[in-house]
């Protein structure tokens, strides 16, 4: 779980004290312990920030003593002479404004290295947390939607940070001084009539920002929907392209934006009542203060001094109410932003390090599985009791019908789940009781489907070892077979792959997975059906490359097709979650058990295919097929 955050479902109640709450969990990226640099400057921006709304509230006393002295007296028009006093006080009018305005920037500029310290703090920590959930929670998540709660939480954050330390703070402290000067100048009926006018204003500001919350909670749901099913049929470019299918993904696409489209408009709307509301009420409590001081000049008890300065006294504290509500708006809205991604920082990785734990120490490699039982669900058992080993520097295969269970056995190997009953050692070290990531370091893993990142070809060897030199690089490409094939590339190895590796064959994927798995060099190598989505001929190729590979190496070996495990050293045949049978490929073919039906079914098939790729390779355009015009 995220250090600070607590679990916040979707439907908990945003209300003050998850404001305040949200608040104290920013407090430590807002005054970081190890950053004494930017302590200083949160220090430097409220010196800032008071001198700015000390300024602010001078101003409409400058205003006041200008128009008192532009005035004329009861005989007459000032004297020419006279006129440099108001003209200085013009002057004073217009240096304490740009004063006060320049105190305000100079607090934002402070500011903006604190609060974006903390927007990266707490984005990065989410995107920490993110890979440090279960592969489960991530299987249960569309990506689009992901992404989107993601993008709109950091917003969220930043807003926050932005509007309660930029706008909040400032806001209190600009509407105190504002009212000890209407009260110390007039009476204590202005300030009453202040005070009710701020009372409205806030509780009307309140409840229609409730009332908005549901709107912008639709509106969201929508915006989700919409990009969920963006991204999942952009990744499934050629699948809607075999199927004809671009109208219907746009019918599809536009159906969620025409949700969208209804909730973005009940938003804004609300949010034009909103603004009126709160325009009428503060209009009303400022025509009657100044329908007050325009009595009391008229009997003589003021000076129109006065009734200017109450004007720009209650214009000065439009602003800082209209933030008031402002305030409370953004910070409602963010937190309805931030309500998924702090649900996201509270959800514990299902797959944890022990608080002990010690990283994994690896001499021989050899691996066991020990009564293993386990269940994605506890309606639906997967290995009920499996035990084997694979000795140091042996390959053992795995091999049975779809749903036996075989993928599930490099998932826990991986410990991308923990088992529900056993155990798993390697060099008889419970893999439950080390480090994740060190046991996942001395693991090398070549999948059937080879995703690739969106960066160069050196970019994806690379991964495998980030330090690696270019020469480590090109040699393990070459002895992965791939070496040869970029030379011939015009932009040679910072050849982009594309998207997952789009621009790549499904061999030189494969060849790419291969070449990193070489350059991390690890002690133990896991194929999981590596070479089951390839035609006959390159399979051969990259199943060469794998024996290398995994020659001297403790091998695991996921495998569909039997043809490439003959070799193994043990062969097991998983069935319904127990081993059904286990031996050398002569032993199981003597038996004549499921292994050996197996290999004759696929046996079979392989042979169909061969002659159907080979009929293809000679006859490419199916002329003897169609039949060919007889030859004059």
């Amino acid at each position: 779980m995220s250090r600070h955050h607590k679990p916040v479902g979707p439907n908990v109640p945003v209300g003050d004290g998850k404001t305040l709450e949200t608040l104290r969990e920013l407090w430590p990226h807002l005054w970081p312990a190890a950053r004494p640099d930017l302590k200083r400057a949160v220090i430097w921006a409220l010196l800032a920030l008071v001198a700015g709304k000390v300024l602010t509230v001078w101003m409409p006393y400058v205003y006041k003593w200008t128009t008192d002295a532009l005035a004329p007296s009861g005989a007459g028009p000032t004297a020419t002479g006279l006129l440099a006093a108001p003209i200085m006080l013009v002057v004073a009018w217009g240096m304490v404004r740009i004063a006060s305005n320049g105190f305000n920037q100079l607090r934002d500029a402070l500011f903006a290295a604190v609060g974006q310290h903390a927007v990266r703090e707490l984005a990065t920590e989410t995107f920490r947390h993110l890979h440090a959930l279960s592969l489960r929670f991530h299987l249960q998540r569309r990506t689009g939607g992901l992404s989107r709660i993601v993008e709109r939480g950091a917003k969220g954050i930043e807003t926050i940070v932005r509007i309660s330390i930029l706008a909040g703070f400032p806001t209190i402290v600009e509407f105190a001084l504002m009212a000890a000067v209407i009260l110390w100048e007039f009476d204590w009926t202005y300030v009453a009539v202040i005070a009710v006018t701020t009372w409205v204003y806030v509780w009307f500001s309140i409840k229609a920002s409730d009332w908005r919350m549901d709107i912008r909670r639709d509106m969201n749901d929508a915006d989700n929907d919409s990009m969920s099913k963006a991204v999942d049929s952009l990744l499934n470019f050629e699948t809607v392209k075999y199927f004809g299918a671009e109208r219907l993904e746009a019918d599809r696409y536009d159906r969620a934006m025409a949700k969208y489209e209804r909730a973005a408009i009940r938003t804004y709307t609300s949010l034009s009542w909103l603004n009126m509301g709160q325009a009428v009420i503060f209009s009303i409590g400022m025509a009657v203060c100044m329908g007050l001081s325009a009595w009391s000049v008229s009997k003589g008890e003021q000076s129109v001094g006065h009734f200017v300065m109450i004007n720009a006294l209650m214009m000065q504290l439009s602003v800082p109410l209209n933030f008031i509500g402002t305030l409370y708006r953004e910070i409602k809205q963010s937190l309805v932003d931030i309500e998924s991604l702090f649900s996201i920082l509270g959800q514990p990785a299902e797959v944890a390090d022990k608080p002990d734990a010690k990283p994994l120490v690896v001499r021989d490699a050899t691996i066991r599985f020990e009564d293993v039982h386990f269940a994605y669900d506890p309606e639906r058992q997967i290995l009920k009791g499996v035990t084997f080993e694979v000795p140091a520097g042996k390959t053992v295969a795995i091999v049975g019908p779809s749903g036996a269970g075989k993928s599930t056995i490099s998932r826990l190997l991986f410990r991308f789940f923990d088992v529900k009953g056993g155990r798993i050692t390697v060099d008889g070290q419970d893999i439950r009781d080390v480090t994740q990531e060190s046991l996942r370091g001395a693991i090398g893993m070549v999948p059937q489907d080879t995703v690739l990142f969106n960066d160069t070809i050196a970019y994806n060897i690379r991964y495998g070892r980030p330090d690696a030199s270019e020469e480590d690089v090109r040699e393990a490409a070459r002895l992965a077979q791939i070496a040869d094939f970029v030379e011939r590339l015009p932009k040679h190895w910072e050849t982009e792959v594309g998207e997952r590796g789009l621009k790549l064959s499904g061999g030189e994927k494969q060849r790419v997975a291969i070449a990193r798995t070489i350059l991390k060099a690890p002690p133990i190598l896991m194929l999981d059906e590596a070479t089951s989505a390839l035609d006959t001929h390159t399979e051969r190729e990259i199943q060469e490359a794998l024996d290398r590979v995994s020659r001297n190496r403790t091998t695991l070996v996921i495998a569909h097709r039997l043809s490439t495990v003959v070799g193994a050293d043990e062969i097991l045949v998983l069935d319904k979650g127990v081993v059904a049978e286990r031996g050398r490929h002569e032993e199981l073919l003597a038996k004549g058990g499921l292994y050996a039906s197996m290999w004759t079914r696929q046996r079979a098939a392989d042979e169909a295919r061969e002659q159907l790729e080979k009929t293809e390779a000679e006859d490419p355009f199916g002329v003897v097929k169609r039949g060919a015009p007889a030859a004059e």
